[in-house]
């Protein structure tokens, strides 16, 4: 049976998915397999979302051809990183998720919730894949692949070019490889606790 957990995890694991982790610039000539490809997402499904409706699609480009396909939709800052980088992800969103709540949320009619009202539609498919996008951020990391999160493109040459007869939209692009320091900032500042929260 599933179980609570409460061992808080290692130094060096909160190292590799926090603290030393960084968005990367460049990266080391060196694949990224298809079969890590296939563990990254047996370790993303996992993160919960609202009625699990997982609204989250990926298209991982990684051939010269779909790269050559992408770079025409990058900002051209974004073009060296991500064409040098073994691959990116398209971290798009279904907008028609609600279709597979019957498969994913059988407890109650939940599909029923979303037909007809586009603004819930929006709003959950936007922010339950933002939610994967940051699942998918730190299980690259565990893995240990480095990643690079990024806007910087046009969403409607992506959609066009990638999603073309779907219902899929792009939320953003993450390269994903195994960055090198080339070109990486020193870490820029975070705000203290007392800066951003407070407890009621």
């Amino acid at each position: 049976m599933p179980h609570h957990n409460d061992k808080p995890l290692s130094q060096d694991a909160l190292d590799a998915l926090f603290y030393q982790a960084r968005t990367y610039n460049a990266w080391e000539d060196r694949e990224v397999s298809d079969e890590l490809l296939h563990q990254l997402h047996d370790l993303v499904k996992y993160g919960p979302t609202s009625a699990n409706c997982c609204p989250m699609r990926i298209v991982f480009v990684k051939s010269d051809e779909a790269k050559a396909k992408l770079k025409d939709c990058l900002m051209e800052g974004n073009v060296e990183k991500t064409m040098s980088a073994p691959v990116c992800a398209i971290i798009g969103m279904d907008m028609e998720f609600y279709e597979q709540l019957p498969k994913l949320f059988p407890h109650t009619d939940a599909k029923s919730w979303f037909v007809g009202n586009d603004a819930f539609i929006e709003s959950t498919a936007f922010r339950n894949s933002s939610l994967q996008g940051g699942y998918f951020i730190m299980a690259a990391r565990a893995l240990g692949l480095g990643t690079g999160a990024m806007s910087g493109f046009s969403p409607k040459k992506i959609n066009d070019t990638f999603f073309a007869g779907t219902n899929y939209k792009v939320n953003f692009l993450c390269n994903l490889g195994y960055g090198t320091e080339e070109n990486l900032f020193p870490r820029s500042p975070r705000f203290e606790f007392d800066e951003v929260n407070s407890i009621i």
